[in-house]
């Protein structure tokens, strides 16, 4: 009985953690097969149907390929790089929350907690390029540094103006006051500056001037092969998952399905479709948790897979701009933008006298 706590611990971490790589698998596939839709071309179809197993065969070549490490790289710090990188990319989905109470930690400060373990993952790839002793390694993780150390004071920045509204860092106290309406409708602009420091904070393109082909072979994972080349493949996709279900829960509604836009109401209504307008109106189905468990889960999956989507689109769409441009566009364009919404909303928040109870002004 002494272990019991310790067992349902690990099992709550393995039913996170196992459908977060299984997801992280088929988003590479389905990135595949929608950017060769959009250049009009195949994409895998080969390995399993409809190309469905290629992710497994790609992470079977690569756990099989023979490790060669550069002679005169420090093999340790070489290793611990894609490995500190992996482990506080999973580390976000800990305080994530897949419905009321579905989390497995409802972390009174998981707003914070995320960021932190965020900027945490960048060590990783500072000790990825520097231990190599490459100057393609080296370059490609300054600017990987360089970059996400810029943008993650964007999402900050933009994080803050949601935790205005809602006066709370608790993830499911974010969701919960999005009842009446996604933060998305009042928040738009913010919404948009969040998005694009999310793709470049998760190294996308047009934004992956840490891993330009043209300019630094493959950037700080140029000398990295095999096993861990996968941990730094799969920290990559990791972290796009996980900040499209932040964007979700902080702009979207996250798991709520009861705030749906109303033309959606009014359409099922419109058709009679009598029992999904009773579940969709905000009535919540007590005769039966499953279902409503369920409906939860299928509201976060559905938005955040519209916005890894995008994530996909914005890849297939945009030419790579030059470094220079990338944080010229951050400190000079994005910054002053942000910082004037940070002075307006608060404004408009006093002005209406909707400011939250528990935030004091002094």
């Amino acid at each position: 009985m002494f272990y019991l706590p310790t067992l349902i611990s690990i099992v709550e971490v393995l039913l996170v953690t196992v459908p977060v790589l299984l997801t992280v698998a088929y988003v590479t596939v389905a990135e595949r097969k929608t950017m060769a839709s959009m250049q009009r071309r195949l994409g895998p179809n080969i390995v399993g149907y409809y190309g469905l197993l290629q992710a497994f065969a790609d992470a079977l070549k690569l756990l099989l390929k023979e490790y060669v490490s550069p002679t005169q790289a420090n093999l340790i710090l070489f290793f611990l790089g894609p490995i500190i990188t992996l482990v506080f990319s999973l580390l976000g989905y800990a305080v994530i929350p897949f419905g009321p109470g579905l989390t497995v930690s409802d972390y009174n400060l998981g707003i914070l907690y995320m960021l932190a373990v965020s900027s945490l993952a960048t060590y990783g790839i500072l000790l990825a390029g520097w231990s190599a002793n490459s100057k393609y390694a080296f370059l490609g993780s300054l600017r990987s540094t360089a970059q996400l150390i810029s943008y993650e004071l964007i999402l900050s920045s933009a994080i803050l103006l949601v935790i205005m509204l809602t006066g709370s860092l608790n993830l499911t106290v974010n969701i919960e006051s999005q009842k009446a309406i996604w933060f998305v409708i009042p928040l738009f602009p913010i919404f948009i500056i969040f998005f694009i420091g999310s793709v470049a904070e998760t190294n996308r393109a047009p934004f992956d001037l840490a891993e330009a082909e043209s300019e630094l072979v493959s950037g700080f994972m140029t000398e990295h092969a095999a096993v861990i080349f996968v941990f730094f493949f799969l920290a990559e996709y990791a972290s796009i998952v996980l900040i499209c279900i932040l964007t979700t829960i902080l702009f979207l509604g996250g798991y709520l399905y009861n705030s749906l836009p109303f033309f959606i109401l009014d359409i099922i209504q419109y058709f009679n479709f009598y029992y999904l307008s009773y579940v969709f109106s905000g009535e919540v189905i007590y005769s039966n948790p499953l279902l409503e468990g369920l409906l939860y889960g299928i509201s976060l999956g559905l938005k955040s897979s519209i916005m890894i989507f995008v994530f996909i689109w914005v890849r297939a769409s945009f030419p790579r701009i030059r470094f220079d441009q990338l944080m010229s566009f951050c400190w000079t364009i994005l910054l002053p933008l942000i910082i004037a919404f940070i002075i307006l909303v608060p404004c408009i928040q006093y002005s209406f006298e909707i400011i939250p109870s528990n935030i004091y002004l002094f």
